[in-house]
């Protein structure tokens, strides 16, 4: 089946949580609380369990770790370029700046199993695992910079820090959870795929990047378009199998991380802005991702 295609369950899911928050009873209000328990709750039981359990084996994987870490590194110094360029105020810097790198997670995570089954799930795990410390750090940095939130405290507190970071050392310690354990946080992780992503859904709003049209344009080529065409490019000359390949840009494709918008607004930033950059790269990823894997398939 073509790569399009198989992205079309997941993105339908969004689908639903656009259209659930606009004609039904489930308003805004009950998606943040769902948002809330999917960022707090579920997501890091999956980020943990993923981790613990994924096959570290980073003598075949780091090539593409390897590339994946210059992908990052391309959207930070791309999104970071436009405070020179477009010179937004220090607010709306501060708070876009982390949409240009950072990603969705629950899109990831689900677009990978659905291409590679259980071993895509594994490798885009560990791509999330040596990646989602780094983009929190940076995303923390940059708005504890700004405000008056103090960096370590913030990254101490961070769920998804502290799940990744609790996996990889378990993992690395040969520490796996005992059955029944693991499998109420497979429960769990397992929930908060179809839930985030509907959450992603009830989260589009376009308003929002009134006066940051331009940052808000550069970040979202930064995060589609360099950085995929990055990967796409570097990848096509390494040691990659065909799945580690598509994975990479698919990661790389990815739209940014909802949990930005939470971020954005608990320390203080430019919240709408970075809801607006939010709702307007994941449309549009709707339409570019299964572009850039159809060109590795």
């Amino acid at each position: 089946m073509p790569s399009a295609l198989l992205l079309v369950p997941d993105f339908s899911l969004i689908l639903i949580g656009w259209l659930l928050v606009r004609y039904s009873p489930f308003d805004r209000a009950f998606w943040g609380g769902v948002e809330r328990l999917v960022y707090f709750v579920l997501f890091p039981a999956l980020l943990l369990q993923s981790t613990n359990t994924a096959v570290l084996d980073f003598s075949s994987t780091s090539a593409m770790l390897g590339l994946a870490l210059l992908v990052l590194a391309t959207g930070v110094a791309g999104g970071y370029a436009v405070k020179w360029v477009l010179r937004p105020d220090a607010a709306s810097f501060a708070s876009g700046l982390q949409t240009a790198f950072r990603f969705n997670s629950y899109i990831g995570l689900a677009l990978a199993a659905r291409l590679g089954g259980s071993e895509g799930l594994a490798l885009m795990a560990v791509i999330v695992g040596c990646t989602v410390p780094l983009c929190n750090v940076l995303a923390v940095w940059a708005l504890a910079r700004h405000g008056q939130a103090a960096l370590w405290k913030e990254l101490a507190r961070n769920p998804l820090i502290l799940a990744t970071a609790g996996g990889l050392a378990t993992n690395l310690m040969g520490l796996h959870a005992p059955e029944v354990l693991g499998m109420t946080l497979n429960r769990l992780g397992s929930a908060s795929t179809a839930l985030g992503l509907m959450t992603v859904g009830a989260g589009l709003q376009m308003s929002g990047a009134t006066g940051t049209a331009g940052p808000v344009a550069w970040w979202t080529g930064v995060k589609l378009l360099a950085m995929p065409c990055v990967a796409w490019l570097v990848g096509r000359h390494l040691p990659l199998t065909a799945l580690q390949y598509q994975i990479v840009v698919l990661y790389a494709s990815l739209p940014t991380a909802s949990s930005a918008y939470i971020l954005a607004v608990r320390m203080g930033g430019n919240g709408p802005m970075v809801a607006a950059t939010i709702s307007l790269m994941t449309v549009a990823a709707i339409v570019t991702t299964p572009l850039w894997l159809a060109l590795v398939s």
